[in-house]
């Protein structure tokens, strides 16, 4: 479990686009009469770079998970890492038999059939003939491809496509299995068919490295997280501190979390807000079940009488959580600490947002503030296994089967 199976230094991609297609010796020849030294220019195309400076550990027995938006880099780190694709710069180790599937389509050959394909993929792992026999009905019933096993899979859907390329990648045994999205195609009975096995291979000691938009796939699955942002590593870190911050950055329109300038009020105005025994590195990030104590600052410009304190928590889809407010508060001017203190916030893992508010003489308002930055519930996910019987609270709790005392024979 401590010896690194990946080891990636500096991997970089450029790639160019809007390259166009060969126009043909007739129009290079009329290019060339109209402009000679043009037949010598170099045509210039516009370049990114896919990956920039990624360097990674996986360690082995590790299940590794790579999120970010579409076109981040990830899919290309993934063939990369497959020898796929070679980088532009930068170099990768990596040490064991590697099984990938990085989208429907790839490593099959149409032409051939289920059961082709089953031998060549195994071939290919360095897996012999007589171990893929044994392992072969398994692929086929996890598949649930026994009519259509020797059908070309030209032939296939996308979803019969995809469900036999990930039972002969996750059967066939590599000792480092690549997933990008594969949980995205097929049926919900499939998915789940996918989570059980993904389940399995990481309690075998196999390292997983898997791409998926899914948040609550990531939270069950992965130890540790890869936040990858325009090519470059954004976050690295526990499963649920990063997931959350992603989430709560892709909530906002990936706006930084500093806001703008807010309204100064001759009275007084909020300053900041944190949970108090958090690090100190990470003061608005909730990762236990244990009794919680939240501090809002606050600077009064002027002694304020009969005044009203307000506060309120929002989900993700400005739900309200909680809401709570205190009365007749007399306060002089001065810095103030508000400290609401909880037994615990059972909340399902993901961003919430404060709102504090400060009136005086019963109406009148000093401060209202949406809390920034948001806070991020990092604890485990404690709730059912799929995800749409997950609620707001994630309550831990404990289970026992008690065995019924005999009654004895009531008609003796």
């Amino acid at each position: 479990m401590n010896s690194s199976v990946i080891h990636a230094e500096s991997l970089s991609k450029l790639y160019r686009r809007g390259l166009n297609a060969d126009p043909g010796l007739r129009h290079a020849l009329e290019r060339f009469v109209k402009s000679p030294l043009s037949a010598f220019r170099r045509q210039n195309h516009e370049t990114f770079w896919a990956l920039k400076d990624v360097s990674l550990d996986v360690r082995e027995g590790e299940v590794l998970g790579l999120i970010g938006r579409n076109g981040a880099g990830k899919t290309t780190l993934l063939k990369i890492l497959s020898r796929i694709t070679r980088p532009t710069s930068g170099w990768a180790e990596i040490h064991g038999r590697v099984g990938s599937l990085l989208e429907v389509g790839t490593g099959f050959h149409p032409e051939l059939t289920g059961r082709e394909n089953a031998f060549l993929s195994g071939a290919i792992l360095g897996m012999g003939r007589a171990e893929i026999t044994r392992k072969f009905d398994e692929i086929v019933a996890f598949a649930e491809l026994e009519k259509f096993i020797d059908t070309p899979v030209k032939h296939y859907s996308s979803g019969m496509y995809v469900r036999l390329a990930f039972a002969v990648a996750a059967h066939l045994e590599p000792e480092i299995l690549l997933v990008d999205e594969v949980l995205a195609v097929g049926d919900i009975n499939f998915q789940k068919k996918c989570l059980g096995k993904m389940g399995d291979v990481a309690r075998a000691g196999r390292t997983v490295v898997l791409v998926t938009h899914q948040m609550n796939q990531i939270r069950r699955l992965c130890q540790r997280v890869l936040w990858i942002d325009a090519g470059s590593v954004r976050l690295d870190g526990d499963t649920h501190a990063v997931t959350a911050a992603y989430e709560s950055a892709m909530a906002r329109g990936d706006r930084t979390n500093q806001e703008g300038a807010r309204a100064v009020n001759p009275k007084g105005s909020f300053l900041s807000w944190e949970i108090l025994d958090s690090p100190a590195e990470a003061p608005h990030a909730l990762n236990h079940f244990g009794p919680v104590t939240v501090k809002f600052s606050v600077v009064l410009h002027k002694p304020i009488r009969d005044a009203a304190h307000g506060i309120s928590l929002f989900n993700n889809d400005r739900q309200l959580i909680w809401g709570w407010a205190a009365y007749g508060l007399e306060l002089p001017a001065g810095h103030h600490e508000f400290c609401h203190s909880f037994p615990t916030l059972p909340l399902r893992p993901g961003p919430y947002g404060w709102t504090v508010s400060l009136y005086h003489d019963g109406d009148e308002l000093v401060d209202s503030w949406e809390c920034m930055p948001e806070m991020l519930v990092a604890t485990e996910n404690l709730q059912h296994r799929y995800d749409h019987w997950n609620g707001i609270l994630n309550l831990p709790a404990s289970f026992l089967v008690k065995a019924r005392p005999d009654q004895g024979d009531s008609g003796a």
